[in-house]
């Protein structure tokens, strides 16, 4: 490991020469080509600094050791070691981490859908809290979401609602998301008082673009129709939306909310593809969990992943165990708790099984 980091932080160290050449500053796309790749070795890069400078001090403290001292500074050199000690481990397994396979979709942007499921015009409204959750985490981040298609119910929810999400990292961080999201409170429907139990599902999918996942002209059916808004009228008179069908698989993807019948087409092709890829990787992580099955997953859509509480301010994750009590606070997109123990779950999860 330590030959790797050496060989890591080498070229970190080359790329920072090159990017001060001119050569390398007046040619764009070998600046941002150099660019991109010294940040993604930046973390590793870091952590690999600090470990040499721990590993460092941690010598210097044992050499002091041996020597005489009072007991005093005896007490406070071993207190010194002990501390260095822990560091040097957490820094160990830090750096293990940072130097696993990166999932190649990280860095991408991502198509969301998120629709109402048990539970009626309240599992709609729910869809609209997870919808406005997702972007006030988006706009936190500095990312931008743009509405793809929506199907609102008479009460303001939604049916369904697809959004983009563009902004780097933007996968890693959501990808945890997709499955079925449970709330309990008491529907504004309701006049009882009673708490009812709804649930909407996510699915996060990275964007594709057309280099990854080729669809042929001859392949797809392109219909047009009316925009529609609640309750299914018609909102204008012109067929600007946009309804693709990939013929080979069924898969179909809609977009109503651009501004011209070709921009609807663009980003419904934009959906189709990241639809397409998304069952070819469903189908590839089945025939995975037949082997060995990850506790953190991003393809069973039917798996309840996290409930919502509304008369305990709770919101708990199933999946990890984690719950927190400051619902309000997750509603308003302070998700970065939730999705930070999910992705060292994961990653702990793929350390024991290369382990294995």
């Amino acid at each position: 490991m330590l030959d790797q980091l050496q060989a890591l932080a080498d070229r970190y160290e080359k790329l920072s020469e090159l990017l001060c050449d001119p050569e390398v500053t007046s040619d764009t796309k070998r600046l941002r080509e150099y660019s991109k790749e010294q940040s993604d070795l930046q973390d590793p890069y870091d952590a690999y600094t600090e470990y040499k400078q721990v590993v460092e001090q941690l010598d210097a403290a044992k050499q002091m050791q041996a020597e005489k001292l009072d007991d005093e500074m005896k007490e406070l050199v071993k207190m010194e070691i002990e501390e260095l000690t822990e560091r040097k481990t957490a820094l160990e397994e830090r750096l293990r981490i940072l130097l696993m396979p990166k999932d190649p979709n990280d860095d991408k942007n991502v198509i969301v859908e998120i629709r109402g499921a048990a539970g009626g015009d309240e599992a709609a409204l729910f869809a609209g809290d997870l919808y406005r959750m997702y972007t006030k985490y988006a706009d936190a981040q500095g990312w931008r979401t743009e509405v793809l298609d929506v199907n609102l119910n008479d009460l303001g929810g939604f049916k369904e609602i697809v959004f983009q999400v563009n902004g780097r990292g933007a996968y890693s961080k959501l990808k945890f998301e997709s499955g079925a999201h449970r709330v309990q409170r008491v529907p504004v429907t309701e006049s009882g008082g009673r708490i009812h139990t709804s649930t909407s599902t996510v699915v996060v999918m990275p964007e594709m673009e057309e280099v990854d996942i080729e669809i042929k002209d001859n392949d797809i059916r392109v219909d047009t129709f009316c925009s529609s808004g609640a309750g299914g009228q018609s909102v204008n008179t012109t067929k600007s939306a946009v309804r693709v069908t990939h013929l080979p698989t069924g898969i179909v993807a809609t977009c109503q909310d651009g501004k011209s019948q070709n921009d609807n087409k663009v980003k419904a092709l934009q959906v189709l593809r990241a639809r397409i890829y998304d069952v070819m990787r469903q189908e590839e992580e089945a025939k995975y969990a037949g082997e060995r099955k990850s506790k953190i997953g991003t393809g069973d859509r039917s798996e309840r992943i996290r409930t919502y509480n509304f008369p305990q301010s709770r919101v708990t994750d199933h999946r990890i165990g984690l719950t927190l009590h400051k619902l309000d606070a997750v509603l308003g997109g302070e998700l970065d708790e939730i999705i930070g123990a999910l992705t060292l779950a994961a990653q702990t999860d793929q350390l024991d099984n290369k382990g294995e």
